[in-house]
């Protein structure tokens, strides 16, 4: 939903992308609390399965002292299973909330998506927390629902889940076939997509990469010509710098899934001669604003470090306007490598980051000014915060104090912008 996003500049846009500085602003801005509502009523995560959120959300209601009474709304009347609201209102509880524990509790008893809560808190509280629900629990649950067979809470409770046989197809192939017939099948223009998809499947498997593959990797398209067959990029992955040479070529190709395959080969194993062909495809993503991916460019880039000094503005872009905030930590360590200077204000916006990984680059490289001790302290003694972000801040409070900066607090507000 990246088309409705707020400006990058904005409090609304920062805080709808997770941004360290959203929260920073927030804690200025005696309007925030819209904002921070609206964030909670609707996820705009560009991908829910790793751009985090919650932890960031369940922060600013925390510590601008929020009224919980709109995130009880938003849990009730959510369509989906608990929302987001469920799982902002679960760490709240954790880091001290009674009112977040036992909004949730009243929800699992009366609440419509109550399953997928009861399981979500049975994995993250303690036991003593839920343990008196069980009878709740057998009384609502019913015929048409479809509980986790492995959640805490029925094993707990001994109740017996039916576990679904999920094991994966074998391929139809004869056993242990010789990489000959593998590649035979891959090359043979009459051969099934399925079994062309089966013979990489086998080869993929094998120990040793298959460099006779590589001249066969412009025909191992789909039918319709749209993307790779399955399990190109896993056996371009085994051969590794072998497949550099093929791949110049097929990055040039018109056709969209050989270029990003060769780009994609490039990325992780090119040399400073490939940075030109890396930064025009992070270009093409920033002009069809691309948000999933470029990551890769941008670590390749990161990789060849001063070579590709030229793509340190568009890193920047990335890193300040990217809604996938799981790409974030990517571009501010690809500037890292590329271009290190001036990032302190970046590293320093990192410790309020919503992506656990962009807090950890904040606890290694944040410069000792005013406010960053302060903040390591507040994430090592978090009960709401990552084990290995509490561990990594921890140990930056034991060891020697590093060279003090100058101020922090409107050096970092300016950010990178």
């Amino acid at each position: 939903m990246t088309e409705s996003y707020a400006p990058a500049g904005t409090l609304l846009g920062l805080l709808q992308r997770g941004r360290g500085l959203g929260a920073l602003t927030a804690a200025e801005d005696p309007t925030a609390a819209e904002a921070v509502y609206a964030c909670v009523r609707t996820d705009w995560r560009w991908d829910r399965l790793v751009d985090e959120r919650h932890l960031y959300l369940a922060r600013l209601l925390r510590d601008l002292a929020l009224p919980l009474d709109p995130v009880a709304d938003a849990l009730a009347g959510d369509e989906e299973d608990g929302g987001q609201a469920a799982r902002v209102l679960e760490l709240l509880a954790l880091g001290g909330s009674d009112e977040a524990r036992e909004t949730l509790r009243a929800y699992i008893r009366e609440g419509e998506h109550w399953l997928s809560v009861l399981e979500s808190v049975s994995e993250r509280w303690p036991v003593e927390w839920w343990e008196d629900l069980r009878d709740v629990a057998r009384a609502r649950l019913g015929a048409d629902d479809d509980p986790t067979p492995w959640a805490r809470a029925w094993e707990h409770w001994g109740i017996s889940i039916p576990r679904p046989d999920r094991r994966p197809p074998e391929p139809h192939l004869p056993t242990a076939p010789a990489n000959a017939e593998l590649l035979a099948i891959l090359a043979d223009p009459t051969a099934s997509e399925d079994r062309r998809s089966d013979a990489l499947y086998v080869l993929y498997h094998h120990r040793d990469p298959e460099p006779g593959l590589l001249p066969l990797v412009p025909s191992l398209g789909t039918a319709d010509g749209e993307h790779s067959l399955p399990l190109v990029t896993g056996v371009l992955r085994k051969l590794g710098a072998h497949a550099v040479p093929a791949a110049r070529d097929w990055a040039a190709s018109d056709t969209r899934w050989l270029a990003w395959e060769g780009l994609r080969v490039l990325a992780a194993h090119g040399e400073p001669r490939d940075a030109p062909a890396l930064l025009a495809e992070l270009e093409r993503d920033w002009a069809r604003r691309t948000w999933c991916g470029p990551m890769i460019m941008a670590q390749g880039l990161g990789r060849l470090g001063l070579d590709a000094a030229g793509a340190v503005p568009l890193l920047r872009r990335f890193w300040v306007r990217t809604p996938h905030s799981y790409e974030r930590p990517a571009y501010l360590r690809a500037l890292a490598a590329v271009d290190p200077a001036g990032l302190d204000e970046a590293y320093t916006e990192s410790l309020w980051d919503c992506q656990a990984e962009a807090r950890l680059l904040g606890v290694g490289h944040a410069p000792e000014r005013p406010g960053v001790r302060t903040r390591l302290a507040y994430l090592r003694d978090d009960p709401m915060e990552a084990p290995e972000v509490r561990e990594a801040a921890g140990a930056r409070l034991a060891g020697p104090t590093r060279g003090a900066a100058n101020g922090a607090g409107e050096a970092v507000r300016r950010g990178l912008e």
